[in-house]
């Protein structure tokens, strides 16, 4: 007998969802990386570092408690509020690149972020263990309730599921927030010139299409559950 996909037999259509929302991350992915290589040849004029412009920039927005440190491997940069250190990957801590600088001051922004008490950041953060929680327990509640066949386990397990992806969502002008800020400070202050803010604006950009893709992504993964197993009460 044909599998059958809730309402269709053979091969399951709603897996091109999943294939898109794949396509949609590879892409964002490649186009991040492919842009912070190309403006990683480009050294700012001022020959500042990323963690000197790091520095700079949290000591212009009067934060002096904020440590700038070295992480290992690439692209590995982030802001910990709990150490209150911005967490700079090797290549972009030493590196005198426009690309490295950019990076240095997104990390910046949401330090600045922390520290002026933006709700949105705030949200997040208390959002962490509600989002943990969903992310874990979906896909094995989803399983569990297909293999004994109690509906009520597939329902909480896309309940879940929506959990982690409104942590996605609430993400999104987090990460947009600490770019604008960014990218307004580093012409401010005079860390990189006009041209060089506008390159910069093109990497954060492209690192802004991932957050899009992964939420996009996991729209269309929910679309996909819905579309399976939404109308499984009313087939029992």
């Amino acid at each position: 007998m044909m599998p059958y996909y809730g309402g269709y037999y053979g091969f399951d259509p709603t897996y091109l969802l999943v294939v898109a929302g794949a396509l949609l991350s590879m892409w964002a992915s490649s186009r991040v990386n492919g842009t912070f290589q190309k403006y990683s040849g480009v050294r700012s004029r001022a020959g500042m570092t990323g963690a000197e412009a790091a520095r700079k920039i949290l000591h212009s927005q009067g934060i002096y408690d904020v440590a700038v440190q070295a992480v290992r491997g690439q692209l590995t940069d982030h802001y910990d509020p709990r150490t209150k250190t911005v967490n700079l990957s090797e290549p972009v801590y030493a590196s005198t690149s426009v690309s490295a600088i950019g990076v240095a001051a997104h990390e910046c922004g949401h330090a600045i972020q922390d520290h002026v008490g933006y709700t949105p950041l705030r949200l997040r953060a208390a959002f962490v263990p509600v989002a943990n929680l969903g992310s874990t327990l979906s896909w094995p509640l989803i399983l569990l309730g297909l293999v004994i066949g109690l509906t009520p386990f597939i329902q909480v397990g896309i309940w879940m599921f929506v959990l982690a992806l409104l942590f996605q969502v609430i993400t999104l002008p987090v990460e947009f927030n600490a770019s604008g800020r960014a990218v307004a400070l580093l012409g401010q202050i005079g860390i990189l010139q006009e041209a060089e803010v506008g390159d910069t604006k093109k990497v954060l950009g492209a690192a802004a299409l991932t957050y899009v893709a992964a939420v996009a992504a996991s729209v269309l993964q929910l679309l996909r559950l819905l579309i399976l197993f939404g109308g499984r009460r009313r087939d029992d």
